[in-house]
């Protein structure tokens, strides 16, 4: 059967609470102790009773492990009042890029030339010869980027006429075959062309024996 919950509340009875107290005393020293052997910690228990009666409990000396705590709730202090170390310098990081970024814009605006008042002489001679010497990086790689490209087309071309030459026995073969055909077929209408003019000629030889002997009629008629 569970035990009943007890209310936690002031005992009323004074030998009560005095039998009480000496018991959880004692517990709570003992829990002390075997954190202290357990977990090898280092702790310190102070208890003041009603009448004012001390008890103390430490697992090594009390002196020095008040001491300790009284150094850590002094840093505890001063680390509410400033930032950690490694937040300032984090701070102290962001504040020298935000530097050079507005260095950098202000520079990269005088090179378009902006912002140039207040620059001296040499000043602006360094600035010049910054620029001629960016200017010589920028013609040289575009010279490169040009030789690039004639070598890409020089390369295409050679590897076109290469493709011409190897189709060329095959055009000239084909060639070939069609000037022989087309001889063939001139050959073939020319003999039929002599066969035509050769039978004009003997018609037109017969149209005039005819028309001689029409006119010798004619004239001995008359």
């Amino acid at each position: 059967m569970a035990r009943e919950r007890r209310e936690i509340r002031r005992i009323e009875n004074t030998a009560a609470r005095q039998v009480t107290y000496s018991k959880r005393r004692r517990g709570l020293f003992k829990k002390a102790e075997e954190l202290a052997v357990l977990c090898d910690a280092d702790v310190a228990l102070v208890v003041f009773s009603a009448t004012g009666k001390l008890s103390q409990f430490a697992s090594s000396s009390m002196n020095d492990i008040i001491d300790k705590y009284s150094t850590h709730s002094k840093n505890l202090g001063k680390s509410h009042q400033q930032p950690p170390i490694d937040l300032n310098v984090e701070q102290s990081k962001y504040t020298g890029l935000n530097e050079q970024l507005a260095e950098a814009t202000h520079g990269l605006r005088q090179m378009r030339g902006e912002d140039l008042e207040g620059l001296s002489v040499e000043e602006l001679h360094q600035m010049e010869r910054k620029l001629e010497a960016g200017l010589h990086r920028v013609l040289s790689t575009k010279d490169q980027l040009f030789t690039q490209q004639i070598s890409e087309l020089q390369q295409k071309l050679e590897d076109e006429n290469r493709r011409l030459k190897e189709q060329m026995p095959q055009v000239l073969t084909a060639g070939t075959m069609v000037v022989a055909a087309g001889a063939e077929n001139i050959l073939t209408e020319d003999g039929q062309s002599s066969e035509s003019v050769m039978t004009a000629l003997h018609s037109g030889s017969s149209l005039d024996n005819d028309d001689g002997s029409d006119i010798s009629l004619k004239l001995s008629l008359a």
